[in-house]
């Protein structure tokens, strides 16, 4: 699953730095998806989606 397609619901399209982290979060996902050991992947999501729209308020706040 591609970082657009897993973006926050009610988001715009992320960019820049939240765009990157997306990228980050999906492939660290895909690595613990295929560890021995389990993980909480709604959790991660749950943070996943509160550090991106962070990323994306800050942007809009500097016009970036």
């Amino acid at each position: 699953m591609s970082p657009k397609e897993n973006k926050p619901s009610g988001s715009p399209e992320p960019e820049g730095p939240a765009e990157d982290f997306l990228a980050y979060c999906e492939a660290e996902f895909e690595r613990r998806r295929n560890a021995a050991r389990e993980f909480d992947e709604a959790s991660c999501r749950e943070a996943m989606d509160l550090v991106v729209r962070r990323l994306q308020a800050l942007e809009e706040e500097r016009g970036l």
